[in-house]
């Protein structure tokens, strides 16, 4: 006989009867058995239904009195709704229970797994009543990864300026402690603050051993800042926060956008004080130096073969926004995304930078900076620069 798992248990038919004289438990199992047997087919045959485990052990508990014999049943079952309900009906046309006349009733059919659900919904709101703190796995997510970010904040030099990693060859330096949790948050790690404005001895020393980016804030101030610093440290670029942006709130998206648009010091003082227009006489002789540089610039220019090269791993790229790099002898040295593009470091020289996108004026610049020889790409917006472009 197939015992029906306590799992596998749907429903509980409970019935109660009374029979005239004494009976006992067998007496009653066999009842159920003989008076439903052919009622309702073969495929539902109690016996055969028990076998099979979708009918459990039958329960049955008596009690004797004053001449009289009142019982309960309780029949687990495995199967679906109907088919229970079926066999619940069976059970009540039984009129016999060996010699004495019996009348059976189902009082009820209980549903277990319903039952399971209603206390499971119940202990659910008691534990989460227990509960304290969030507990929305967003926000507990994104706490862990502020405190994971937050354990690489340092102090450096005599002032104990906040920082991040200045172990690399370029630091950005920004105003205020918040400024380096924010960057620090949204991922950029070479940071140190100035703690105000005034610009302390730690800061000068820093800038003659590092490659220094002034980020500061898209107002007034942040201007201000630029010319103390700038007149007092060596700066190698500037870069600002959106127009009225304080550099403590931008997004992650908005801070390298700031980054990748940063200009020169020479630019910035030769422009409009944003470092992004300039007048025709000073675009005419950034033009000349350019040219200048390019002339004494040697470049060694790709082959035919190597542009096949190129073009065939540009197919792995599309669809993605990244840049692959190569060496002389054409083996990849990194694949990276265009949006760190400038801020990695790099370990050997780079002879072709690969993009399957369109290279915009920053990204050339970026890549004049990294000493790139070679620059593939599907499009180009500017030609101004000494790097060969080659179209892939």
């Amino acid at each position: 006989m197939a015992k029906i798992a306590p799992s596998s248990i749907k429903y509980i038919i409970y019935a109660k009867f009374n029979a005239e004289g004494a009976i006992e438990k067998p007496d009653v199992i066999g009842a159920i058995f003989g008076q439903t047997e052919g009622l309702l087919g073969e495929d539902m045959e109690m016996r055969e239904l028990q076998k099979q485990g979708k009918i459990g052990r039958i329960d049955v508990n008596l009690t004797l009195e004053d001449g009289m014999t009142h019982g309960e049943i309780e029949i687990p079952s495995a199967m679906d709704k109907s088919e229970t309900s079926l066999i619940a009906a069976a059970i009540e046309t039984i009129e016999k229970v060996g010699p004495s006349e019996t009348k059976v009733t189902v009082e009820r059919v209980e549903d277990v797994r319903g039952n399971k659900r209603d206390y499971i919904l119940e202990r659910a709101k008691q534990l989460m009543g227990q509960m304290s703190g969030s507990s929305d796995m967003k926000e507990i997510t994104r706490e862990l990864g502020e405190s994971s970010r937050m354990t690489t904040m340092k102090t450096y030099g005599t002032e104990n300026l906040p920082c991040g990693d200045l172990s690399g060859p370029e630091v950005v330096v920004v105003e205020g402690r918040a400024d380096v949790v924010n960057m620090l948050k949204q991922g950029v790690k070479n940071v140190i603050c100035m703690n105000g404005v005034k610009l302390p001895p730690t800061i000068i020393d820093l800038s003659k051993e590092k490659e220094i980016t002034l980020f500061v804030d898209g107002d007034r101030g942040g201007k201000l800042i630029i010319k103390n610093v700038t007149e007092n440290a060596k700066v190698a670029y500037i870069a600002i926060a959106p127009e009225g942006k304080e550099v403590e709130e931008l997004t992650s998206k908005e801070i390298l956008q700031a980054l990748r648009r940063r200009v020169s010091v020479k630019e910035y003082l030769e422009g409009d004080g944003k470092g992004r227009r300039f007048s025709r006489e000073s675009r005419e002789e950034i033009s000349e130096e350019k040219s200048e540089a390019r002339d004494k610039k040697e470049v060694k220019k790709m082959s035919d073969k190597e542009v096949e090269i190129v073009k065939e791993h540009l197919n792995e790229l599309i669809g993605t926004k990244a840049a692959i790099l190569f060496n002389d002898k054409m083996e990849i040295i990194k694949k990276i995304p265009l949006s760190r593009l400038g801020y990695m470091r790099i370990e050997e020289p780079v002879y072709v930078l690969a993009i399957n996108d369109t290279a915009i004026p920053g990204i050339i610049r970026v890549a004049e900076s990294m000493g790139v020889q070679n620059l593939a790409a599907k499009n180009f917006t500017t030609t101004d620069t000494y790097i060969n472009l080659v179209s892939a």
